[in-house]
């Protein structure tokens, strides 16, 4: 069956697309988000939400008090060095003020994924709905899916992650091997934890380690490292939990025993990918009336923890262009307003995405340094700098919808 299924396509319904979806919505225009799994995926526990992250939360009006009701607020960041085990800088975070900056928040990737999906319209987000093609139709773009039906959509907007069939349309390039694997787990202590409100890292030796306490009860950790060679070690999770144990060096006991407490069934490994800044100055963020946002754009390092906080700041801009387009007058100039609006929105978004992706891999690179000289020049000289580039590059206000 073929037909016009609204304004917008979405392609996705992650954090981007369910967020611009919602977007849209509060302004008037309709749009239909495929994903191709039968439910939400909220694989990756909790995503650290910073300034950035808020405003444009905020700016889509009413989920942010929910959001922040249910989340801890954390108060700063503490790196160490697990070379020496002696802390190498503390760096406070503000909480809310005047401005409406809201600080950095621990938030569980599948409440925010529920409270964006309960905000939309019965029937936006049409499940087991895989793109296998895409095609040119009469200014239109059809969306042939797996189960043989095929869609036509005005716009298209490609919001599905790191192996986007939407990027691929575009010309975007492959995202590539950063050299480096995450580990990410969460575990429920019975007792009380007496963790800190605060960020706590710990680099060196080829490895990066966070632990994130999320209420009093629970704590959320990452672990990034170059994987071993033994491909069993990776495989097995009691073998690789007992690897990241046997390498995370001089940390505090209470640290350890995060990762001790650990269930092994819930960690969860996944190599690194990100798409090289240079793709993204000279490769198609939009064309025509097609566009990607969050990881099917800007795949980066999670070593800013900026990936769903970027994805984010893409939805309000995106829609606040797409609106701008759909609404405007005569009618038959539309298809050139769409084509404006979306390069308008491409250009607004290529620098800061850029920037993002490769500080995030230069930050990452640096906090994983080994060496005797490398390990000084970083938890002497460059370790207060690594704390404030969090802050920095959260710093960025995205913009009201209207």
């Amino acid at each position: 069956m073929e037909g016009v299924e609204g304004d917008v396509v979405i392609v996705g319904a992650g954090i981007a697309g369910l967020a611009t979806a919602l977007g849209l919505h509060r302004l008037g225009i309709r749009s239909l988000v495929l994903e191709s799994a039968d439910s939400l995926r909220t694989t990756g526990y909790y995503l650290g939400m910073w300034p950035n992250a808020w405003k444009a939360i905020d700016a889509l009006g009413g989920i942010g008090q929910i959001l922040r009701a249910k989340h801890t607020q954390l108060i700063g960041i503490v790196t160490t060095s697990v070379v020496s085990g002696d802390i190498t800088a503390e760096v406070p975070i503000k909480s809310a003020d005047s401005e409406g900056d809201s600080g950095l928040y621990a938030v569980n990737r599948k409440t925010l994924l529920e409270t964006l999906e309960n905000e939309l319209p019965r029937g936006t987000i049409k499940y087991s709905s895989k793109v296998v093609q895409i095609q040119d139709s009469d200014g239109y773009k059809s969306l042939h899916l797996a189960d043989g039906t095929i869609l036509r959509a005005k716009v298209l907007i490609g919001c599905d992650g790191v192996n986007s069939v939407v990027a691929k349309y575009l010309g975007l390039s492959r995202a590539s091997s950063a050299g480096r694997s995450s580990v990410r787990s969460f575990v429920e202590f019975k007792n009380i934890h007496g963790f800190e409100p605060k960020l706590m890292l710990f680099f060196g030796k080829g490895v990066r380690f966070g632990v994130v306490p999320c209420d009093d009860h629970s704590i959320y950790w990452f672990y990034s490292f170059h994987p071993p060679q033994d491909k069993e070690i990776v495989e097995d999770r009691m073998k690789l939990k007992q690897h990241i144990l046997s390498t995370i060096g001089k940390v505090p006991n209470k640290i350890r025993s995060v990762i001790e407490e650990t269930d092994a069934t819930n960690i969860e490994f996944s190599p690194i990918r990100f798409r090289y800044p240079w793709n993204l100055l000279w490769g198609n963020i939009s064309k025509g009336n097609v566009c990607v946002a969050g990881d099917a754009f800007h795949p980066m390092t999670p070593d800013l923890a900026q990936g769903g906080c970027s994805a984010l700041e893409d939805s309000i801009i995106l829609a606040r262009v797409l609106s701008a387009a759909l609404r405007g007058e005569p009618r038959e100039n539309e298809q050139q307003r769409i084509r404006k609006g979306l390069e308008n929105y491409a250009k607004e978004r290529r620098w800061r995405s850029i920037d993002l992706v490769w500080s995030a891999y230069i930050s990452g690179s640096v906090q994983m340094w080994d060496g005797v000289v490398l390990n000084f020049i970083r938890d002497h000289i460059l370790a207060k700098f690594l704390g404030g580039l969090f802050l920095k590059k959260a710093s960025f206000d995205c913009g009201k919808l209207n």
